[in-house]
């Protein structure tokens, strides 16, 4: 403020203490598996079915992750990151020389030759993305330019499907005005196309020589005769064919696989499914399970571990429990984890690629479609303090379960941490269980209940991003009261919408931060801790009822 000069009142405006802590997303859920199309080695955030459909193909049998994201979609997810593996796939490409007659590019325009090697340059056209897809692409040029100029012309992409012998265009792209002096860089088709297209990407391959500047007159439309198709895209091999661990874990310092989802920031990831692992052998899955359980770890995200397809081959009740005894057994028991969950049996679906017959999926993308669903529906929009399972996590109404268990049995899986998916009158094929893998009774764990884990890592999470403003400010008590506001304000939020127990605040959580937490030897270090406690609301998953008949009474 100025100097005061004269008499009356001044009003200086005080910058705030606050900054806000907000919730992060608690139920974005990653995919990774195989898919038809689409990027690879790429996380893509998809937000509904159709988009799902246009850059990765849709459903296709041989991706089980592909029906995970239908159920996900559909049954009350709404954000999936999702990351294609590929192996020995490869792109469509075609060539188009240049004209005989110009700089012009032909596609199977009748009138004109094709100088091959004799021409100026040869443009090159290879689909986005590597797979068979590919082949339902195709290229038309027409030179119907700005001021009729010779040395531009047009560039007409699209994607087609025959159906009952007439062909329907699914996508198409026109880039008009294009030219193939690389000084243009405003007009240069590999700049122009590259940057624009999610269908093809185009090269421009010189081979010397100075053809003709008049070039033929096609019309602004090509038709079908004037197209010229890709080829040569395959899809490499799919799970089914024997993949092993390295393809879904990918490399770390590459970004591939698992690790693509580094690329995702500032977004987060709060599950993770990998449907590909029913797939897998017994040693490739082993492989697969402890360093995704890690990177879920680093990322404070759940991993909801599917059940082996083999379960599927052993349709008896008796069947069913020997496998899930002899999976318990030899990998569960090597890979118990506060945030990994397991859910048996496996699920049944109709298959609408096989007239609606039935066919087996694993849990993770419906149950992770639950998760979503159950978050939702408490206060705040983000309650993962709710358990997902009860009669409020009712599974969608197409899938039924491969076998359901009494009582006994259940309780049984209960000690193993293993969750139950159940079958009840009235109220149908609930989620009826909502424990981590180390929710094994032997375990004793304080990470027993999915819903825990899952605050806890809200809670971490959220002040992690939340606090970042702290990183280089003065570290003193200033600081400290700073921090205590605006962690006590998340915390007091949070305890509005009943995340936590208790009647009072003081009850529900406490956050520290002052002179006995950082000590002068912690500030000399440049570090500044805060202590956050919170009670954690426990599921109720024993319900005891005491009975008594009055004597004496009518």
């Amino acid at each position: 403020m100025s100097t005061p000069t004269y008499p009356g009142v001044y009003v200086q405006e005080v910058p705030s203490a606050v900054h806000t802590v907000t919730g992060v997303a608690t139920s974005n859920a990653a995919f990774v598996d195989f898919f038809p199309a689409g990027p690879a080695g790429t996380a893509v955030k998809i937000t509904s079915w159709a988009q799902f459909e246009r850059i990765f193909g849709g459903l296709d049998q041989r991706s089980e992750a592909s029906y995970a994201i239908m159920q996900f979609l559909t049954y009350g997810g709404s954000t999936a990151f999702v990351v294609r593996a590929v192996s020995g796939a490869q792109s469509a490409t075609v060539d188009l020389p240049a004209q005989q007659y110009g700089y012009g590019y032909a596609a199977g325009y009748a009138g004109a030759g094709w100088s091959g090697a004799g021409g100026a340059h040869v443009l090159t056209v290879t689909a986005s993305s590597p797979g068979a897809w590919g082949g339902q692409l195709r290229v038309g040029v027409d030179y119907n330019v700005k001021g009729g100029d010779p040395d531009l012309f047009n560039l007409v992409v699209q994607q087609v499907q025959v159906v009952n012998n007439r062909t329907q265009v699914l996508q198409s792209e026109i880039y008009r005005n294009l030219t193939l002096d690389s000084s243009n860089l405003a007009s240069y088709a590999p700049q122009v196309v590259n940057q624009a297209s999610i269908l093809v990407t185009i090269s421009d391959q010189t081979l010397g020589g100075v053809p003709d500047q008049t070039g033929p007159d096609v019309i602004n439309n090509p038709p079908d005769g004037s197209f010229v198709a890709l080829t040569g895209g395959n899809d490499g091999t799919s799970p089914q064919d024997g993949w092993t661990a390295d393809l879904l874990l990918g490399d770390q310092l590459k970004q591939t696989g698992i690790y693509a989802l580094e690329a995702i920031a500032p977004d987060v990831f709060n599950i993770m499914c990998i449907p590909a692992t029913a797939l897998l052998d017994a040693d490739n899955l082993a492989a697969v399970i402890a360093p995704v359980q890690a990177y879920c770890a680093s990322k404070r995200a759940m991993y909801i571990l599917d059940l082996p397809a083999a379960f599927d081959e052993t349709p008896s009740y008796d069947g069913q429990l020997s496998a899930i005894t002899n999976f318990t057994n030899d990998v569960v028991a090597d890979n118990r984890d506060s945030g990994t969950v397991l859910y048996f049996p496996r699920l049944t679906i109709a298959d609408p690629l096989n007239q609606n017959r039935s066919r087996g999926v694993g849990a993770s993308g419906t149950l992770a479609g639950i998760w979503a669903k159950t978050d939702a529906t408490g206060a705040g929009g983000n309650a993962v303090w709710l358990a997902p399972a009860g009669t409020q996590a009712a599974l969608p109404g197409n899938v039924t379960l491969a076998c359901n268990l009494t009582d006994a049995d259940h309780g049984t899986f209960n000690q193993l941490g293993v969750n139950v998916l159940r079958s009840f009158p009235l109220y149908g094929n609930l989620s009826w269980g909502a424990r981590t893998l180390m929710g094994a009774d032997v375990e004793a764990s304080e990470w027993k209940y999915v819903p825990v884990r899952r605050t806890a890592y809200y809670i971490e999470e959220s002040l992690v991003e939340g606090l970042k403003w702290v990183v280089f400010q003065p570290n003193d008590e200033d600081l400290w009261r700073k921090i205590r506001l605006n962690v006590t304000a998340f915390l007091q939020t949070m305890y509005l919408n009943q995340a936590f127990p208790g009647q009072t605040p003081a009850q529900c959580y406490f956050v520290k931060c002052d002179a006995d937490t950082n000590p002068q030897a912690q500030i000399d270090l440049g570090i500044v801790t805060v202590i956050v406690g919170f009670a954690p609301l426990l599921p109720a998953e024993f319900v005891i009822l005491q009975i008594e008949q009055m004597a004496g009474q009518s």
